[in-house]
């Protein structure tokens, strides 16, 4: 009687305890709230996507009666895609933050030592890494698109103005505001997973700031010089030119001109992912067979 009394308390006990993945998600929530770096990095995303389409908007300038006033620094022709460039212009950089904040939400731990309780609650491991990279996929997600939503209508006016039509009906602008906010996230879970291979926050941030931003900056100048066209190929396949695709209007035509690969919004979706596969992928070894 005694021994039945004595087990089933333990058998509720460790039911109880059980490590669910609904609960490392909570508990990853509950950190990425904690974060101080989490409320800036995010408030700078909104202001920059914002700002930049605000800024953009105001420049293209007055076009009454079909001449651009004095003002006007962007020639327009009145498309959805002169529309996308400007309430788009910001994500180059909020990328980057983006990529800041990634590399943080796993380095930051490993900085603090907190990565060991966190893998001392999850000996898999597995769950806790791929729970951070999905509550934070998530959340930039949702962030980036009610930035893009912003963008839009803060550009409006100056749209108008400059007799550029945003078209709320067209499929192709829902897609490319689609588009901006899921590079915004997979540029920041590109970053993650860098950080958990590297597992500082410096490196982790330069890698991925380094990957998404200079490398192409470098490639384009070495192209410029040499006029080498598998540089030029090598770089349409780098993620944040690749990524540049997925939210530009109508995603452009593939093809392959004179050796020269042009990729579609699809390709240059798939481009993306594969990155974050790859790089994931890695990580998930890395944290695996490696001590924290």
């Amino acid at each position: 009687m005694t021994a039945a009394t004595t087990t089933a308390p333990r058998q509720a006990h460790a039911t109880l305890s059980r490590l669910t993945f609904g609960g490392i998600l909570r508990s990853e929530w509950i950190k990425l709230r904690s974060l101080r770096s989490t409320f800036w990095c995010y408030l700078f995303i909104l202001v920059i996507n914002v700002g930049f389409a605000l800024l953009v908007s105001s420049l293209i300038g007055d076009t009454t009666g079909g001449q651009q006033g004095p003002g006007s620094r962007i020639a327009t022709t009145g498309g959805g895609s002169e529309a996308l460039t400007v309430i788009t212009a910001g994500l180059s950089l909020s990328a980057l933050l983006s990529a800041v904040l990634g590399a943080l939400m796993i380095t930051g731990e490993y900085g603090t030592g907190m990565i060991k309780s966190t893998f001392t609650a999850d000996p898999k491991r597995l769950g806790a890494l791929f729970g951070k990279a999905l509550v934070f996929g998530v959340v930039t997600f949702v962030v980036g698109f009610v930035s893009m939503i912003l963008a839009a209508l803060v550009a409006a006016p100056g749209l108008s103005n400059a007799k550029v039509t945003l078209d709320w009906g067209d499929s192709q602008v829902w897609l490319a505001l689609v588009g901006g906010t899921g590079y915004l996230a997979l540029a920041g879970l590109l970053a993650y997973g860098l950080g958990a291979i590297i597992r500082s926050s410096a490196g982790g941030i330069a890698a991925g700031i380094g990957l998404l931003f200079v490398v192409p900056i470098v490639l384009q100048i070495v192209t410029s010089l040499t006029q080498a066209k598998w540089i030029q190929n090598v770089s349409t396949f780098l993620p944040g030119n690749a990524g540049g695709k997925i939210y530009a209007y109508g995603g452009g035509k593939a093809s392959v001109v004179d050796g020269l690969v042009t990729l579609d919004a699809t390709q240059g979706l798939l481009v993306i992912v594969g990155w974050v596969v790859v790089v994931m992928a890695l990580a998930t070894l890395l944290v695996k067979r490696r001590d924290a």
